[in-house]
């Protein structure tokens, strides 16, 4: 991975948030720090250098505060804000942003804006929504062996050896349509779900013969993915999900259920596209 992250701030609450998460991770992960804020053009041709400036000067601050030995630097950007940011991104280890904003961060989360960054940056984004106060000890992750959950693995794997907490893997398996009147229906569902477990465990488990340093659990549900994700999400530091995935996961980010899972978890959520370079290779397992 690159060795700094990127975080875009625009003076609100929770970017704000955004720049003390990513102040202790990049603490935790020994990566330097990139604020950034993307100057729009106010109306009727009001100067805003001096507030955007400002607005930099206090989160380098807030980092700083927060920091020991983190390299902190600052970047006054112009042009549209998602297509500069997924710029930014490409350099990037990740890109940590506030789920909502003032200017043009507003709507992070369930606006346009959040879902182009988050649908594709070059690499993981982290939406926090505000600063926590309780640590739970774990990181989750959605994983179904598509690419993109692969990606979410590997940076969820990455955050839990960093905070040296446990893994927890979770995979919503929903029920198949089958008719009630079909012989054997009960047993037909019964198998299904122990082959879907098996499967399930055994993706896990190369993850788990890769990483040995990192305590990883896992757990099939029957169930909406929404629904998973929320529950298993209310005890985590940090959810990480594909931006795309297969079966449960399905559009887990950026279609309904994204606005879902954003909506109930105050905890950060990490979304994770796949890099297409050799980047992509790390801490995989073979």
């Amino acid at each position: 991975m690159a060795g700094h992250i990127v975080i875009g701030v625009d003076g609100s609450a929770p970017a704000t948030a955004a720049v003390e998460w990513a102040a202790l991770d990049a603490q935790r992960r020994r990566l330097s720090m990139r604020i950034v804020h993307v100057c729009e053009p106010w109306p009727h041709h009001v100067d805003t250098t001096k507030y955007c400036a400002g607005t930099l000067a206090a989160a380098a601050d807030r980092a700083r505060d927060l920091t020991r030995r983190v390299e902190v630097t600052t970047q006054l950007l112009s042009g549209n804000v998602v297509d500069t940011l997924i710029g930014e991104s490409g350099a990037a280890d990740s890109v940590v942003l506030g789920s909502r904003g003032l200017g043009g961060f507003a709507g992070m989360v369930l606006g346009s804006v959040g879902m182009g960054v988050a649908g594709h940056a070059a690499g993981p984004v982290v939406i926090v929504r505000k600063t926590s106060v309780v640590v739970h000890g774990r990181v989750v992750v959605g994983y179904d062996g598509s690419k993109h959950s692969e990606a979410a693995m590997r940076y969820a794997v990455t955050q839990a050896r960093a905070r040296e907490v446990q893994l927890h893997v979770v995979y919503a398996w929903q029920t198949p349509v089958v008719s009630t009147y079909a012989a054997a229906y009960s047993n037909l569902l019964e198998d299904a779900y122990e082959q879907e477990t098996e499967t399930a465990q055994e993706r896990v488990a190369r993850w788990r013969d890769a990483n040995p340093d990192v305590v990883i659990t896992d757990q099939t549900v029957i169930g909406h993915p929404v629904n998973v994700l929320i529950e298993a999400g209310g005890t985590a530091d940090l959810v990480v999900v594909g931006s795309r995935g297969l079966g449960g996961f399905a559009s887990a980010v950026l279609g309904s259920v994204s606005h879902a899972v954003l909506h109930h978890l105050t905890c950060p959520v990490a979304v994770v596209r796949p890099r297409d370079d050799s980047r992509n290779e790390i801490d995989k397992p073979a």
